[in-house]
């Protein structure tokens, strides 16, 4: 599988990555459960490649996801060569406070429940839901002490993941990362990152473009799942989905393939992050990755409308 370049952090990861938060079981979220042993299957099954990445979060399933990547690591008798892992500085989920103490704690959480030393990736993870920004950013606040992890060598590589535009973009502007995580705001049926990822690639930031099934409704299609981006939609929130359920149906062309495809081929985004909580979902991943899709399937759905608004700007969060 293609590799590409994480700015200057001599790492390389694979165009297609996979996240773990539907792994550590978040049926509030996601509508289903997911068991440890599936999950153990699941990671098995990653460790044998060709995706070389793997991202999860302090906070996944209040830490639940953490654990089972632990327990998976610690079964196969460490983490894979040349593989990739990135989890995120979180907020204390009682508090909601992520300062400078709160951000070392969480890192040092992590890595006791992970098994390991350091990791490849790590983020500052969801400042929209933190009690005060203002404890992120200040100096000497949560910020600084993601960088400062790195310059003790316990990270190659730091950014930001988040969803809320409004909020992110200003960030970017302001540090120096040399990564970053946005979810469901580059899909096929909302485009609302768009500027935002014209001036990450201007600046060599890497861009993880995560939730290419905006939740699951374009993997799953929106007679099968009525979804959008972890929400009940009503049917005429569900008609963008179906306009290009259409299309894919007239040239052939699963919807799911069509959706990972569209965050693969742009060549600003780094590597794309598809949740999996099964060998099946592993596998169909891969094999909407290869698919072939003809050039006039795009030049079509080129032609169809998309929402520029934040997808969740409704969403009730939950942690589970």
């Amino acid at each position: 599988m293609k590799k590409n370049k994480i700015k200057d952090t001599g790492l390389e990861v694979t165009e297609l990555s996979f996240g773990t938060s539907s792994l550590g079981s978040m049926p509030d979220t996601y509508g289903y459960e997911v068991p440890e042993d599936r999950a153990q299957k699941t990671l098995n099954r990653f460790f044998q490649g060709p995706v070389n990445m793997l991202d999860t979060s302090r906070n996944y399933a209040m830490g639940e996801s953490e654990k089972r990547i632990g327990n998976a690591i610690k079964e196969n008798g460490g983490w894979p060569k040349d593989f990739l892992l990135s989890t995120k500085l979180d907020r204390n989920m009682d508090t909601l406070i992520l300062d400078k103490n709160r951000a070392r704690e969480s890192f040092e959480e992590s890595l006791k429940t992970l098994n390991v030393d350091s990791v490849d990736i790590l983020f500052l993870h969801d400042p929209e839901y933190a009690k005060d920004l203002s404890d992120i950013t200040k100096k000497d606040g949560a910020m600084d002490e993601l960088f400062k992890i790195k310059e003790e060598g316990l990270a190659k590589a730091v950014g930001i993941a988040m969803g809320k535009i409004d909020i992110m973009f200003p960030l970017l502007k302001d540090w120096n990362f040399d990564v970053m995580i946005n979810h469901n705001r580059f899909t096929l049926i909302n485009r609302e990152a768009n500027e935002m990822y014209d001036y990450a690639s201007s600046k060599n930031i890497a861009i993880f473009n995560a939730a290419p099934y905006a939740g699951g409704v374009l993997a799953k299609g929106p007679d099968n799942f009525k979804k959008i981006t972890y929400q009940d939609a009503t049917e005429e929130k569900l008609t963008p989905a179906r306009e290009f359920e259409k299309v894919c149906k007239k040239h052939n062309v699963e919807l799911g393939a069509a959706a990972l495809q569209f965050s693969l081929k742009d060549k600003r985004i780094t590597s794309t992050i598809c949740g999996v909580t099964s060998v099946e979902s592993i596998e169909k991943n891969l094999t909407w990755a290869n698919s072939k899709i003809p050039d006039e399937f795009w030049n079509e759905i080129s032609k169809l409308s998309y929402s520029n608004n934040d997808p969740e700007a409704d969403r009730v969060f939950t942690a589970g």
